[in-house]
C-alpha cells in the first residue's frame, strides 16, 4: 500500500469496496465517497469476494444479503488474509452475535455522509498505524542485529535516526485515535 508523503496518513488513492444487494445504496456510496476514494461495488457477497484484493483498503459490507450473508463474507475475507478494514454498514441492529465477528466498525443504516466518510478515514488511520508499527519493529530488529562491536557505526546511527522518524510518525497517527481506535487496534494482541 503506497502512502502519501503528507500528514494525512492515507494510502495514495485509497480504494473502498461497497457491498450491498440494494443498488440505491451502492449508488449512494459512490456519490458520497467517489470524490476522495476509488469506489468499487458489488451487489452480493460472492461478487465481493471475487473483486476484493490487495488494493482494497476498506470494505463497506451489508449483513443481510441473499446468497451469502455479510457475516459469512466477512469471515471469508479474514480467512483469505486480505489486509483491509471492514465496516459493517447494515440495517441489522447489533446484538450479542457481533461479539466474535472480526469487523473494524459497525454502522446502522441510514448513515450520514459525514459519518460514513469519518468511518472510512478512521479505518485508514488504523491501517496506517499498523503499517508504521510494523516498520518500526523491522527497524528495531535491524538495529539489534547491528549491536555487536564490529558493526558499522554509521549504519547504526542511520537506523537510530530512522527509528526516531518512525516513532514520531506513529505518535502522530495515534494522536488522532479515539478510545475505540485504541481498542480495535490492540484487540488482537494476546495476553501474556
Amino acid at each position: 500500500m503506497a502512502v502519501t508523503a503528507d500528514s494525512s496518513y492515507r494510502p495514495a488513492d485509497p480504494t473502498v469496496l461497497a457491498v450491498d444487494d440494494l443498488e440505491e445504496y451502492l449508488q449512494l456510496y459512490e456519490a458520497q465517497l467517489g470524490d476522495d476514494y476509488r469506489v468499487r461495488t458489488a451487489s452480493n457477497a460472492p461478487d465481493a469476494l471475487d473483486v476484493v484484493d490487495d488494493d482494497v483498503d476498506v470494505v463497506l459490507l451489508d449483513r443481510d444479503m441473499p446468497e451469502m450473508s455479510g457475516d459469512e463474507a466477512l469471515s471469508r475475507i479474514r480467512e483469505a488474509g486480505h489486509d483491509c478494514r471492514v465496516a459493517m454498514v447494515t440495517a441489522v441492529e447489533p446484538d450479542r452475535d457481533i461479539v466474535d465477528m472480526g469487523f473494524d466498525a459497525y454502522l446502522v443504516k441510514p448513515v450520514s455522509r459525514d459519518r460514513l466518510r469519518g468511518t472510512v478515514e478512521r479505518l485508514l488511520r488504523r491501517t496506517r498505524y499498523d503499517d508504521e508499527l510494523a516498520e518500526l519493529y523491522d527497524l528495531c530488529a535491524k538495529r539489534a542485529t547491528l549491536a555487536g562491536p564490529e558493526a558499522d557505526e554509521a549504519a547504526r546511527e542511520d537506523l537510530v535516526a530512522e527509528i526516531g522518524e518512525r516513532r514520531r510518525a506513529l505518535d502522530a497517527v495515534a494522536a488522532e485515535f479515539t478510545p475505540d481506535d485504541y481498542r480495535a487496534t490492540f484487540r488482537d494482541i494476546p495476553d501474556f
